[in-house]
């Protein structure tokens, strides 16, 4: 196993850093390593909001849901789907493409990309000793975000990237079986043995939450995916997405 293998298996989702800013130097670098991913017919359909200022960054963590870290962070990047750009390429070329910009495909794209993007930039971050968290909370009030962020249209913001010197050293929390995932050839229905791979899982969960919190709780995934689903989160997402004249069509 090589070590860009461990960085990624060692991976855990930091929420308490120390009070260093990164260097603009690693700033520079984590953008140059989320711009060398994977990114589709090259169309590069996302942006990246750096955010310094403290003002900007405690209402970010607000609209977040409260989340302080977002504002005491060595950095705080927004990743955005962006297609503005390319309606900036459609007049330069004297092209009209309003019905791809405005497809469902190239909304995937755009959302795709920024998501490999945004992986690349984690990985390279974790190997430079430094910790991160993935920040969706940003859905939770897009309206106002977009605001502080000033993004024009066909940019969305979709979830921000807390980046720092970690202050604390989480355990890594398990993921499903390997073979609940992972297929060959073909999905794999079968209701027995996929409940009892569920199962399984629920027990590994229920273990690691008991020994973090010392017994104080033992959720299931199962039990958590069924609370978090029985309440509909953010459904005004579809109007204001459109809004911004993304996956209309």
């Amino acid at each position: 196993m090589n070590s860009t293998i461990e960085t990624i298996l060692n991976h855990r989702s930091i929420r308490k850093f120390k009070d260093q800013p990164l260097t603009d130097e690693q700033i520079n670098l984590l953008v140059k390593a989320a711009q060398s991913a994977s990114t589709s017919s090259n169309v590069q359909a996302y942006s990246i909001i750096g955010v310094k200022d403290p003002d900007k960054k405690q209402k970010l963590a607000e609209l977040a849901g409260g989340q302080s870290y977002v504002a005491h962070t060595g950095h705080f990047f927004v990743f955005c789907a962006d297609l503005f750009r390319h309606q900036k390429v459609g007049e330069m070329e004297g092209a009209d493409l309003t019905e791809s910009l405005e497809s469902t495909e190239k909304f995937m794209v755009a959302i795709i990309d920024a998501a490999l993007a945004a992986q690349n930039m984690s990985v390279a971050a974790e190997s430079m000793g430094l910790g991160i968290c993935y920040i969706g909370g940003l859905r939770n009030n897009l309206p106002a975000v977009s605001d502080v962020l000033k993004t024009p249209e066909r940019v969305i913001p979709l979830f921000g990237l807390t980046v720092g010197h970690p202050d604390q050293n989480p355990d890594v929390k398990p993921r499903l079986p390997f073979e609940h995932l992972y297929f060959e050839d073909e999905y794999d229905t079968e209701d027995q043995r996929y409940k009892e791979q569920l199962q399984t899982y629920n027990e590994t969960v229920s273990s690691y939450y008991h020994e973090r919190t010392e017994g104080k709780r033992s959720d299931t995934w199962t039990g958590q995916m069924a609370k978090m689903l029985s309440h509909p989160q953010r459904m005004y997402m579809k109007e204001f997405v459109q809004g911004k004249g993304l996956d209309k069509q």
